[in-house]
C-alpha cells in the first residue's frame, strides 16, 4: 500500500498538480517538468490607465479654463445700477467749459535798465491815461552812462565836421588852382603869339620864343593833371561825405537811446486802463527787467480755459460757444498740452455781461459741429471703464445684462451717439462698472 500511494503522488506532481496529499498530511515532491512552466508578469492597473487619467484632467482643466473666461457671470442688485433706455433723437455736438473772466488786452510794465524807486505817484487798482506818471526810478550808473555819450558823440560830431570843413577847403582850393592855371595858359598862349611875329623880324630872340612855348606846354600839362585830380578828390569826397553823414546819424541814434533809456526811469502809462499787480516801495531796487505791474483794458474781457486734449483735433478758430444768451468764439488756441489739457482763448462776441469781473468762474458751452439725428444712450460712468468699446444690454426678461461689442461715436454731457451694435428700445447698464469689467454676464437680483 505505501509503494502504490507514492507512485500516485508522483503522477500528480507529473501533471503539475503540486498539490498536498491532505490524507496522508505529507507533502509531495516536485517534479523537474513543473519548473519549466512558462510564468506571465501582470501589469499594474495604475500604470495601465494613468495616462489617460492625466489627459482626462487636463482636458477636464481646460474646458473649466475656457467655461470660467467665456461664461463668467455676476449676481448683482438691479437696485445699485443705473440702466437706462437706447433712443433715438437729436445728437447736440457741444462740450462743457469751464472758463475764466481775465481783461481782453493785458500790457505789462517792465523796468528796462532797473533803478532805486524814488517816488511813487499811483496805487496799485488806480485807472490811468496814457501819459500818467506812475512811478519814478534813479540809476547813477546810466546817468553817468548817458552824459559819457553825449560827450563821446560830441567829439566825433565834432571830428566829423572838421573833416567836412576841409573837405571843402580842398575843393576850393583844387578851384583857385584851375582858375590860376587858364589864367597863365591865357597870358602865355598870347604872349607866344606876339613873339612868333617878331622872332621873324629878330626883336626877340629864338631862345626867349622857345622858353615861352615850353612855359605854355606846363601849364597846359598842369591844368589836365589838376583837373584829373579835382575829379578823383571829388568822387573821394562825396563817398566820404556820405559816410560821415551816416556815421553821425547812427552817433545821433545811439545818443537818442541813451537819452530814451533815461527817460524810462519815468515809468509811465502807455495805454489807457486799470493798473493791476503793482507792488513797490520806495527805496526799493528794481533788477533791469523786472515787472513792476500791468495795465488791463478797463470793461472788456475774454474767458480762458482748458479742454481736454481728446477734443484738440476738432477745436479750431472762431468755432462758436454760448455763455447764458451771450455768444462767444475761439480767438486763439495754445499749442502747449499741459496735464492733459491745452488753453483756449474765447472772446465775446457783441455785448458784454456787465456783471462779470476778473477772475470769476463761468460755465459755457462750445460747439463742436452741428445738431443730427441718431441712436442715443445717456452719458454714463461706464464710458471711462470700457473705452465707449462694449457694454451690458439688459434681456427682455430683465434677468440678465450680457456683455456686448459696440460702437460709440460722438459725445457731450448728456448723450453719446451709437454708431453700432445697439437698437431703439433695448436697455442698457450705464453705471460704472467697477468690479465687473471682466464679467460676460450679469444677473439681475429682482
Amino acid at each position: 500500500m505505501t509503494k502504490t500511494s507514492n507512485i500516485n503522488q508522483a503522477k500528480r506532481f507529473h501533471k503539475g498538480t503540486g498539490s498536498v496529499d491532505k490524507s496522508n498530511n505529507k507533502t509531495s515532491s516536485i517534479s523537474g517538468a513543473g519548473m519549466d512552466r512558462k510564468i506571465s508578469n501582470k501589469t499594474s492597473p495604475f500604470k495601465k490607465y494613468a495616462p489617460h487619467s492625466v489627459a482626462l484632467i487636463v482636458l477636464f482643466y481646460f474646458v473649466y479654463q475656457f467655461l470660467n473666461t467665456s461664461g463668467r457671470s455676476l449676481t448683482v442688485d438691479h437696485k445699485k445700477i443705473q440702466i437706462s433706455i437706447v433712443t433715438n433723437g437729436v445728437f447736440e455736438d457741444f462740450i462743457p467749459v469751464r472758463g475764466r473772466v481775465t481783461p481782453a488786452k493785458t500790457l505789462y510794465l517792465d523796468a528796462i535798465d532797473g533803478g532805486r524807486v524814488e517816488r511813487i505817484l499811483v496805487e496799485d487798482g488806480a485807472s490811468l491815461i496814457v501819459g500818467d506818471l506812475i512811478v519814478e526810478l534813479s540809476n547813477a550808473s546810466l546817468q553817468l552812462s548817458v552824459l559819457s555819450n553825449e560827450a563821446q558823440v560830441a567829439e566825433q560830431l565834432n571830428n566829423m565836421r572838421s573833416i567836412e570843413l576841409s573837405l571843402e577847403q580842398n575843393r576850393l582850393q583844387h578851384k583857385s588852382n584851375l582858375i590860376d592855371i587858364r589864367y597863365q595858359i591865357k597870358l602865355l598862349t598870347r604872349q607866344v603869339n606876339r613873339e612868333e611875329n617878331l622872332v621873324e623880324t629878330g626883336a626877340v630872340a629864338r631862345f626867349q620864343f622857345a622858353d615861352t612855348q615850353d612855359s605854355l606846354e606846363w601849364y597846359k600839362n598842369r591844368l589836365e593833371i589838376t583837373l584829373e585830380s579835382q575829379a578823383s578828390d571829388s568822387k573821394m569826397q562825396a563817398e566820404q561825405l556820405e559816410f560821415l553823414k551816416e556815421t553821425s546819424q547812427r552817433l545821433e541814434a545811439n545818443l537818442n537811446i541813451s537819452r530814451q533809456n533815461l527817460d524810462n526811469m519815468n515809468v509811465k502809462a502807455p495805454v489807457k486802463g486799470k493798473l493791476s499787480g503793482f507792488n513797490v516801495e520806495v527805496g526799493q531796487s528794481i533788477a533791469p527787467g523786472e515787472r513792476l505791474g500791468q495795465i488791463d483794458t478797463p470793461n472788456d474781457y475774454k474767458l480762458t480755459a482748458n479742454i481736454d486734449e481728446f477734443y484738440l483735433g476738432r477745436v479750431d478758430l472762431k468755432q462758436k460757444a454760448k455763455f447764458e444768451e451771450y455768444q462767444l468764439e475761439i480767438s486763439k488756441i495754445y499749442p502747449q498740452v499741459q496735464n492733459g489739457q491745452f488753453k483756449v482763448d474765447f472772446t465775446f462776441v457783441g455785448a458784454q455781461p456787465q456783471r462779470i469781473r476778473r477772475g470769476q468762474t463761468v460755465q459755457m458751452r462750445l460747439t463742436l459741429g452741428d445738431a443730427s439725428q441718431a441712436i442715443l444712450i445717456p452719458n454714463g460712468s461706464f464710458y471711462q471703464d470700457t473705452g465707449g468699446n462694449w457694454i451690458f444690454v439688459v434681456t427682455a426678461d430683465a434677468s440678465l445684462a450680457v456683455k456686448r461689442k459696440i460702437k460709440l461715436g460722438r459725445r457731450n454731457s448728456r448723450y453719446i451717439e451709437v454708431l453700432d451694435g445697439l437698437e431703439v428700445g433695448e436697455r442698457v447698464v450705464t453705471s460704472p462698472y467697477n468690479g465687473y469689467q471682466d464679467m460676460q454676464q450679469l444677473k439681475l437680483n429682482n
